[in-house]
């Protein structure tokens, strides 16, 4: 009962992980004991953060730079894992886009880049990594997918991103669906959505213009029930359950990381 919570030595991918959500995911995956994959488009960007999150939290943190809204990207990141490891012991599928604009001049191209990266990409990347994910998998110690979905996906937005929200409900989906397929593997699936978090996405929204620092989240979390927003302690937490012997017979599940949005809405 003591471990009921340790990842120690355990291989996690984390896409989308130079920033934001995924940022804080791997930065608790570190800290725990775990080595950590983060992949995003920007390859500068990407080094960066997994230099700075190695130096700050301990452990391995490796780069991988790719786009994962279409196959070439979703190969260059497998074919990267694979050519380091030989089994995947928690995949989350973190990366995300959103587009913002009104709805009579909603763009198709808003639309497709937002369905690729944040539906496509999820199910082909798991597919994918498959492989690596069954040489970890035992009854044991299930391999784990974390899918981030969103509040949004459960909810009516308040922002004009019209093809984000129906994008994450299509993870949500996914997400039980996957589950129900791949638990005979011992592969466990689940999806986390989240709340307001100080990420660049959320800032952009709220007019901060992307910025994450020194500008003022207190009146932002001043609408959520918590009275704040999420912080990296909310979103590690709950992945690491996920992640670890804890959450092993918990299946499919889209849990709520929002201060308390969704059931006060």
């Amino acid at each position: 009962m003591k471990n009921l919570f340790s990842i120690e030595g355990k291989v996690a991918v984390v896409t989308g992980g130079s920033r934001g959500i995924g940022e804080m995911i791997a930065a608790g995956f570190l800290a725990n004991g775990a080595k950590v994959y983060i992949s995003s488009r920007k390859a500068d960007v990407c080094s960066a953060t997994a230099k700075r999150l190695q130096e700050t939290y301990g452990g391995e943190c490796v780069s991988i730079p790719a786009d994962l809204s279409g196959l070439d990207g979703i190969e260059t990141l497998t074919k990267g894992v694979e050519s380091q490891e030989e089994r995947l012991d928690i995949l989350v599928n973190n990366a995300g886009a959103t587009w913002g604009e009104p709805l009579d001049v909603f763009p198709e191209s808003g639309w497709d880049k937002v369905m690729d990266t944040n539906v496509k990409g999820v199910f082909f990347l798991t597919q994918k990594m498959l492989p690596l994910l069954r040489k970890s998998a035992n009854a044991e110690d299930p391999a784990r997918v974390i899918n981030v979905g969103s509040v949004d996906g459960i909810k009516t937005p308040v922002f004009e991103n019209f093809s984000y929200g129906p994008s994450k409900a299509a993870v949500h989906h996914l997400t039980r669906v996957l589950a129900a397929h791949l638990v005979k593997e011992n592969i466990i699936v689940n999806g986390i959505a989240p709340g307001p978090f100080p990420t660049w996405m959320l800032s952009a929204g709220v007019g901060f213009g992307g910025a994450t620092e020194g500008v003022d989240w207190d009146s932002v979390g001043k609408g959520n029930p918590r009275g704040r927003v999420g912080t990296m302690e909310d979103i590690a937490g709950l992945a690491i359950f996920l992640s670890s012997r804890a959450g092993a017979f918990t299946v499919g599940e889209i849990i709520t990381c929002d201060g308390g949005a969704v059931a006060s809405s």
